[in-house]
């Protein structure tokens, strides 16, 4: 172009089509959740249902690094690879995460450009002595409808008297939708865990879920894992399912369970309200029945006030108890029957409010149960 001459104008900028999706917040955030050994094990162990999986080493997973990766492998948002030895030789575990509303019909397609590049990478960085290493595709799918597409890319090509010259390439689909809540609560497994809480219907069973969370990850070694599951509760669950609370910035899974415990209290409080205004109703109409059955005015009008009482109380200790019950089952596991028995005994109101206080407070279940039963 001539120094002097005037540069082409620019073309106007291209408006967003609304129709647009915008990309999945929680894409980035599985990416880091399979960024650590643990998930990638349990992955494997608890979802892929084959007797070559016993014979993996666990010790040597590793992390595909992207020195020898080319961008094309470093661009991909939502894959994640790893390599771990198996028959003294390395597998390479390639995970595709998926997200989409929409089912990807061309996945195995997909799967055979990415494999490619990683082959011919592995090549370039001299990688590979011999023949080329085994690849285990992984779809892994969180969408609403089930995935029914093809899983062999052979499935996709016109059938023809060239069939043998055609490419195949398998690919596993971990499809998240089709594990109910049950099976999955029967799976030591931080996958399922997570499975669990995409699935939780209450802020219940999420705090069940991450009570056992708190309890697998105890060890300083699982910090990271134990952060990123914090994260992802923090900035992408919850502000989801719970959007009016406020989380913040930095939070442990305790401190989420906590939050999650008071909540839970307040939502008991309005059920201890209907409980209150149904046993005044039952409280009227058993006064109505005993100053009836008096059969004088004054017996009628005491029987009223007896029986608001006795509703009223009744109806608000009843409500403690059941919120009471639930916190502790939320925040600590399954509650003993000497402790639900301990709990049913008692009819004051102040100590129950007390106790359900101590409930969100303490730092485990040993030490509601002593102050409990000291003041029993």
């Amino acid at each position: 172009m001539h120094p002097h001459a005037r540069p082409p104008p620019k073309s106007p900028k291209k408006p967003r089509d609304k129709s647009e999706k915008k990309k999945p917040e929680h894409d980035p955030s599985y990416k880091r959740f399979f960024s650590h050994p643990e998930m990638v094990k349990d992955l494997l162990e608890g979802f892929v249902a084959e007797e070559w999986v016993k014979e993996l080493d666990f010790k040597t997973l590793e992390k595909v690094s992207g020195q020898f990766t080319s961008h094309d492998l470093r661009s991909r948002d939502n894959d994640v690879i790893w390599r771990i030895n198996w028959r003294d030789k390395w597998l390479y575990i390639y995970i595709l995460l998926e997200f989409q509303s929409s089912i990807d019909k061309y996945m195995s397609v997909r799967f055979m450009v990415y494999i490619g590049l990683l082959y011919q990478d592995l090549l370039d960085a001299k990688l590979i002595d011999g023949k080329l290493p085994p690849v285990l595709p992984i779809v892994l799918y969180n969408g609403q409808a089930r995935w029914n597409m093809p899983l062999n890319v052979s499935e996709l090509i016109e059938p023809s008297t060239l069939q043998k010259y055609q490419p195949q390439l398998h690919y596993l689909l971990i499809d998240e939708g089709i594990y109910n809540p049950t099976e999955l609560s029967n799976l030591h497994n931080l996958v399922a865990a997570l499975f669990r809480l995409e699935k939780a219907q209450t802020e219940q069973e999420v705090s069940e879920v991450i009570n056992l969370l708190v309890t697998w990850l105890q060890e300083p070694a699982q910090l990271e894992i134990r952060k990123a599951f914090a994260t992802w509760l923090g900035r992408v669950y919850l502000p989801h399912h719970l959007p009016e609370a406020i989380v913040p910035e930095l939070i442990e899974l305790q401190e989420i369970n906590v939050m999650l415990a008071e909540r839970v209290a307040n939502w008991y409080e309005s059920g201890i309200q209907k409980g209150l205004q149904q046993g005044l109703q039952q409280g009227v109409q058993q006064g109505l029945q005993k100053g009836l059955q008096q059969g004088v005015q004054q017996g009628l009008q005491k029987g009223l006030q007896q029986g608001k009482l006795e509703g009223l109380i009744e109806g608000e200790v009843k409500g403690i108890k059941t919120a009471l019950l639930a916190i502790l089952t939320m925040r600590f596991g399954e509650v003993s029957p000497e402790t639900k028995q301990a709990i049913d005994a008692i009819q004051k109101l102040e100590h129950l409010e007390q106790l359900m206080h101590q409930a969100i407070i303490v730092d485990s279940l040993i030490t509601f149960q002593q102050l409990l039963f000291s003041t029993h």
